[in-house]
């Protein structure tokens, strides 16, 4: 015998007994849409985020191994508004060549360390998807050699004694990094950049005392030590610094800066 299609079948219930109405189903399938595109969103994010911190990683892996000129392609496009950079208090980079300026010709002098391990990363994607922010820590050692005479220069930075004939600098160092990033043509890219020295001591010295010494040494715009220890200097800035910043000293009182980021709808310019 044929069951009726109005009679119910046994052990199920009708609509009126609690079964879902096709109102019901087609509310439930548009939350769990809804639900899909937020997972997705999330996992994108997170996908970006992860992007992100390879990309500053895998600039200092490059920058400790003096291959510097590579990193010149992590950077956003020439011609790209808004790129900028800055290293010390002696100004700011503003233009691509001017940025990018500062990875070519980098030397690889022997005897020459740079070991750079970043770490405390905070990184915000924005919600749309098409910038990011991250501010880092980095604890470091450098060192060099250099000629007796270059290195009465610079009295302080200096070890006693010699190693093959040479003034020997071995420095403990640590930074803050404040780094802007944009997407382009689907990959992260820095945007805008900026390194401030939190602290330096020689190896046989305190950054305590030393940090008396070291006041004026942001201010200046050396770049590094290059070949035989002679100090290397900044191209001209583009402007001057917006504000200044010093390295830890005795006398001072630490703050909040920069300021980690939170999370943002878009990009909004928060690092000076």
């Amino acid at each position: 015998m044929v069951r009726q299609a109005h009679q119910p079948i046994e052990g199920s219930s009708d609509a009126s007994s609690g079964s879902a109405t096709v109102a019901e189903l087609q509310a439930e399938l548009a939350t769990l849409r809804e639900e899909v595109v937020a997972v997705r969103a999330l996992a994108q994010r997170a996908q970006d985020r992860g992007a992100v911190e390879n990309l500053f990683n895998r600039y200092m892996y490059l920058h400790n191994a003096f291959q510097d000129e590579q990193i010149i392609p992590l950077w956003v496009s020439e011609g790209t508004p808004g790129i900028r950079a800055r290293y010390t208090n002696a100004g700011e980079y503003t233009t691509w060549e001017s940025v990018t300026r500062y990875h070519r010709d980098r030397p690889s002098p022997e005897g020459k360390l740079i070991l750079h391990a970043t770490t405390t990363p905070v990184i915000e994607v924005a919600a749309d998807g098409e910038t990011a922010k991250g501010v880092w820590l980095m604890a470091g050692t450098e060192s060099g050699l250099t000629d007796p005479e270059v290195a009465k220069e610079f009295p302080d930075m200096y070890s006693p004694g010699e190693v093959l004939g040479k003034k020997v600098w071995a420095h403990w160092v640590w930074c803050k990094y404040t780094i802007d990033f944009r997407k382009q043509d689907g990959e992260w890219k820095f945007w805008k950049f900026r390194c401030y020295e939190l602290a330096r001591a020689p190896f046989e010295e305190n950054w305590v005392s030393f940090g008396l010494k070291n006041q004026g040494a942001f201010d200046l715009d050396l770049m590094y030590f290059g070949d035989d220890g002679k100090p290397v200097f900044m191209p001209p800035a583009d402007q001057p610094a917006p504000d200044k910043n010093h390295p830890y000293s005795p006398s001072t009182v630490q703050k909040l800066e920069p300021v980690p980021p939170v999370p943002h709808d878009t990009f909004t310019d928060t690092f000076h």
